[in-house]
């Protein structure tokens, strides 16, 4: 199964993000699963990308070009997919996508995991969606879906196929 996974190019001020990464990666490799993710090598994204390869695992980089010219991406990926810009990358790493995880991040990370949910939402795209709630991160989105189902601008039945999970193992638990 291809991981798509969504995080930030930066470590964050957390010390548990870049553990509970590392320990995502090594588990996608370890079980026979590949990571697709924005190709970088700085911070959370390098350290996912890092700990999956060193566990022996596929890793699929997907960089727009002008990443590429900054010089952002991990060349010991298994493949890197340079785009031309940031919406080809993210229409790139939907179609590898069977899975869909959106780690903390940024803006970044909030827009690619909303155009999946969006997607999923309309019946455009089948697959597990998982918003890697760490230590409540993501308590915030949560409380907006609810907040948009309350003022009947969401439809409970589509939100419902979007599962918070809050570490490794409910992540396995929906995967499996």
């Amino acid at each position: 199964m291809n991981i798509t996974v969504y995080l930030g190019a930066s470590d964050g001020n957390d010390i548990a993000f870049k553990k509970a990464i590392r320990e995502l990666g090594k588990w996608i490799a370890e079980n026979g699963h590949t990571v697709v993710y924005g190709g970088s090598k700085a911070g959370l994204m390098g350290d996912l990308a890092e700990s999956a390869l060193l566990a022996g695992g596929k890793v699929i980089g997907v960089e727009p070009q002008f990443f590429i010219d900054a010089g952002y991406e991990y060349n010991d990926v298994t493949e890197l997919i340079v785009t031309e810009d940031m919406s080809q990358r993210k229409a790139k790493m939907i179609s590898l996508g069977d899975a869909f995880i959106a780690f903390p991040g940024g803006s970044g990370t909030l827009e690619e995991i909303s155009e999946v949910i969006s997607k999923v939402c309309l019946h455009q795209l089948n697959a597990p969606v998982l918003i890697y709630n760490l230590d409540g991160y993501y308590d915030s989105l949560k409380a907006l879906f609810a907040h948009m189902v309350d003022k009947g601008l969401l439809n409970v039945d589509e939100i419902s196929k979007i599962h918070f999970v809050s570490n490794l193992k409910e992540i396995v638990n929906f995967l499996k």
